[in-house]
């Protein structure tokens, strides 16, 4: 009898995690979806924003080109979905670490706000870093080489899809002081294990910028160095957050072996 009640509170639980995990995504999807609906009377003007770099790039009198029948639809709508994703990033982030926070003991919790924030603010960072930043810069660069007898005319669609990895790939490279921060505090890595491989982690950011941006050295500095960086402020903040969320015994303990 004892072990068919604890089946059956076991299979209670399960489901009742299951309906807080669909909650959870479908508060997220509705955040998107509502804004996707108010930003996409907009979507022309969001795509000319996104392909203003590369516009300024090319010769006077240049434009991109679409050469689909339905891209000039397609491209604007899938643009304008992803931007109403980044704006409804702290949110999405905040329903995840909502669902984990049960499982969690109350001085971890202290987590929360912080990584959500900072999470949030680190990727838009490297999103807002790669748009003013290296576009502005590599566009032009790699444009200067173009022989005179060849007419440039990027299409929208090749050209969305390149910007979008350089997004994602400067947004998770702007999230490693987070990754370095996690690892420490849940034990994963300790902490001086991290600062020996700093050698190799500097040797993983130029590989990972090589393969990730296009072959010239300007753009892979732009993303390896950054990289780098940012591995050392994880390195420096790591031990700050792991004093702040530590367990009152823990505390109690480190005190009074001082």
């Amino acid at each position: 009898m004892a072990e068919e009640q604890n089946t059956a509170g076991s299979e209670d639980t399960f489901i009742s995690h299951l309906i807080e995990l669909r909650s959870r995504v479908v508060k997220s999807a509705v955040a998107v979806l509502v804004l996707f609906i108010a930003l996409m009377p907009f979507s022309a003007q969001i795509f000319d924003l996104l392909a203003s770099p590369m516009i300024h790039a090319l010769p006077a009198g240049s434009r991109m080109i679409a050469t689909g029948v339905i891209t000039p639809f397609l491209i604007p709508v899938k643009v304008t979905m992803l931007v109403a994703l980044m704006i409804a990033l702290p949110w999405v982030l905040y329903q995840m670490w909502a669902f984990v926070a049960p499982g969690l003991y109350a001085h971890e919790k202290r987590l929360i706000a912080p990584l959500v924030i900072s999470s949030s603010v680190l990727f838009l960072t490297g999103v807002a870093f790669c748009y003013f930043f290296v576009f502005r810069t590599v566009f032009p660069f790699i444009n200067n080489f173009a022989p005179k007898s060849v007419s440039v005319a990027p299409d929208i669609d090749s050209y969305v899809d390149f910007v979008l990895t350089m997004f994602l790939a400067f947004g998770v490279t702007f999230e490693v002081p987070i990754i370095v921060i996690v690892l420490v505090r849940m034990g994963l890595v300790p902490l001086a294990k991290l600062k020996q491989i700093r050698p190799y982690a500097v040797v993983g950011a130029f590989v990972i910028a090589a393969v990730v941006t296009p072959p010239d050295i300007m753009s892979q500095l732009m993303l390896a160095v950054p990289l780098c960086l940012l591995y050392e402020v994880g390195l420096l903040v790591a031990p700050i957050f792991e004093r702040a969320t530590r367990a009152p015994e823990a505390q109690e303990e480190t005190l009074s072996s001082k």
